[in-house]
Order: C-alpha cells, then structure tokens, then sequence
C-alpha cells in the first residue's frame, strides 16, 4: 500500500502486485505487474482514475483512507476489463454519491461484467469535457486500443495523460517514474506485443491525438509512469509502423531430432547470409519472449513434426498465437519432417488468416534430413534472403 503525489492534488492510489506471475490465465509475469489508479482533487470535484484489481481492492481502500478522502465525485472508467474496474463495486459502495464517468459502450460492458446499476452513471461522448473546478478532464474515445470501449482521459491543466493499458507494462516497481528505460522498454515492448499488436492499425491514428496532446507526464494503468514521454511514444511509432527488420523467427518443436537437425542446420544457412535469426524451441522457451520477437521480423518460419496426420500440438499453439497477434511479418515458411504423411503444411497455411503473408515454398521431409534436406534449406535461406533484399531490409551482397 503506497500513496505517491504526482503534482500537487493528484495522486497515485493503485496497488502493486510483486507476485503475479500469470495475467489472463496466459500471459507470463515475470516481473509482477501493478494495478494504476489516480486520485484528482479539484477545487470543487474530486475524482477517481480506474481502479484496481479485485485482489487488491483493500489496497486502494487503505490509500484513499490515509489521504483522507470522505467524497468522491466522480470515478472514471477509462476500459471495462476487471484488473482496472473489478474494484468499482466496492468502491460505489464506500462513495455512494460518486457516478461512473465513461463512454456508452464501456457503460454497457461494466453493467454486464459487474453489474452495476445504470442510474450510478454518466455517460460522455468523445472530446468532452468535466470540471472539477480548477482542474479539467477531456475524454479521448479510442476504440480498439486493446478492447472497443476504450478511452483516454487528459488532465488539461497539468498535461498528464491517462491513458489506461495504452503504453503500459507489467513491471512491479517501487519507483514512480521509469528510471531504467532499458528494462521498461523490453517491459512495454512484450505487453505491447502481448496485449496491443493486435490492434495495430487502430492504434495509428490514436497515436496522432497522443501527439497532439503534447502530454508532460503519461500515466499508465501497468507499470510506472513516464516524465519522459517522448520515449515510450517513439518507441510505439516504431512498434505499429509497417517497417520490418531483417529478422526470421523460428518457433520450432522436435519429437525424435529430424525437425532439430534441420533447424540447426538452417539456422546457420540464414547466419551465413546475414540475416538476424531467433529460434524458440516451443517446449522450452517463455512465450512471452517469442510475441516480443514477432514485433519486427520479416520472415516466419514454424518448424515441426507430424503427429499422426498434422503438425505438433505446440506448433500448432505458435501459429495459432501469431495468427492471433497479427505481427507484420511479410513472408512465412515451414520446415518439418514426417513419418508416412499428413497434411501438416495445409494446416498451418490455413491458420495464418490474419496476416496472409507471401508464403514461401516449405521444406518437409520423411524420415531424417539428408543431402537433398540441406539443399532444400539452403534453397529456402536464399529465398528469404532475396525477399529481405527486395524489400531494402538486406543490403546487396549480404
């Protein structure tokens, strides 16, 4: 339980959770992760920013007592998702004059995932305003950044944005402010492509009203604040750009060793051409690790085995996940083995729905990788390495 004063009358109340270790039932924590809510007293109006996570909810209650605060005018809900809302039940009880300030549709989400009831409610509409005295909310209507309710809520006054999940990460730190922007850029690199890169292109055009804002402090519902904004918000322009670097990621599982011959061996083919190439062994590796590296690569490639007539379960979950995470990836491949047949490549061609890559002809074999195996990998390097070329990512005579 910790209070922390951003500027004068506005505060930080949320809760930090050290030991998560597994949002959603899905996505790895290993650095726990912390659940932002901000207090604003107003000369006139006092109001609250989100909430906590229900786990925590005895946190938030702790931080508003020692602050002293008997009335709460208004909460606002920036997203209905249960780590920022589950606490709004409690809180309405302990503020019973207090009216949920969001858009339409948030409203209804919050009515069906807590029911709360529809008389506790305020609803607004893109770009408009609430006072609270000396101080001014504006409510920025940014769906498909992460759910499509979503908003952004602008304290005029003293520039600060909050923007809810948007520029978040799970990191559990005591510190107020990013101190160590290298380890909260690989932070919000992986939530963002854990949670954001779906949305993508939604998030482009939401990007420009960030800009426009001009925000001094970014306020975050996950993981410490930003007093450099500047930093994070370049670093999403990169993330949600449609540039890719010269990349391959290689997520891959292997049953009796064929699939990791060729892996390895393929591996180095790509290394010899110059091309940067991250593989994830699927039994092994944080998954969380492999979303991060699909932000920027150009190239796919899934490697697996047959299980009786399809690929591996764990190839299967990898593509599925990539399906799913829509990266901006150009072009996909896959290598594999098999023992009497199957149709493993259909499969995973019939996955990628999403993302309709330009697929390039895959390399499956029966039994173990012999001569012809390699050559046909070092078929596949060559290919990918003219496609990286093609597209500028790979100089000439790399």
């Amino acid at each position: 339980m910790v209070v922390k004063e951003i500027t004068s009358g506005v505060y930080s109340v949320g809760a930090i959770d050290w030991d998560r270790r597994l949002f959603d039932e899905l996505i790895p924590l290993p650095d726990g992760t912390t659940y932002n809510a901000y207090l604003i007293k107003g000369s006139e109006k006092t109001a609250l920013i989100d909430t906590v996570d229900p786990t925590k909810e005895f946190d938030l209650v702790c931080n508003l007592v020692r602050l002293g605060v008997d009335r709460i005018d208004y909460i606002v809900a920036n997203h209905a998702e249960q780590d920022h809302s589950g606490s709004l039940p409690m809180m309405l009880e302990l503020y019973p004059d207090a009216k949920v300030v969001t858009n339409e549709k948030c409203r209804e989400f919050l009515i069906d995932l807590l029911q709360v009831s529809a008389d506790r409610f305020q609803t607004i509409r893109d770009r408009e305003i609430l006072s609270l005295g000396d101080r001014t909310l504006e409510f920025i209507i940014a769906p498909w950044v992460h759910w499509p309710e979503t908003m952004l809520t602008f304290l005029r006054e003293d520039r600060i944005l909050f923007p809810c999940d948007f520029f978040g990460s799970h990191y559990a730190s005591s510190e107020t402010y990013v101190q160590d922007e290298r380890a909260i850029y690989l932070a919000a690199k992986r939530y963002y492509a854990e949670i954001m890169m779906p949305f993508r292109n939604s998030i482009k055009g939401h990007m420009e009203k960030v800009e426009a804002l001009d925000p001094k402090i970014i306020a975050p519902s996950h993981g410490p604040l930003y007093n450099n904004p500047g930093m994070i918000v370049a670093a999403y322009k990169d993330w949600i750009s449609d540039e890719v670097k010269n990349e391959v990621v290689l997520p891959y599982v292997s049953m009796h060793g064929s699939t990791q011959k060729m892996v390895d061996y393929f591996t180095g083919a790509l290394i010899d051409y110059g091309i940067v190439v991250k593989p994830f062994n699927l039994t092994k590796t944080d998954i969380g690790h492999l979303a991060m590296a699909l932000v920027d690569a150009a190239t796919i490639v899934i490697g697996t085995p047959t299980v009786i007539f399809g690929p591996h379960p764990q190839a299967v979950y990898a593509t599925y996940l990539t399906n799913l995470l829509r990266p901006k990836a150009r072009f996909v491949s896959i290598i594999g083995s098999y023992g009497w047949g199957g149709q493993t490549v259909d499969i995973l061609k019939g996955m990628l729905t999403h993302i309709k890559p330009e697929i390039l002809e895959p390399v499956i074999v029966k039994g173990q990788p012999n001569e012809e195996t390699m050559k046909s990998l070092d078929r596949l390097a060559e290919d990918i390495k003219k496609k990286h070329t093609e597209i500028g990512i790979l100089p000439e005579g790399e």
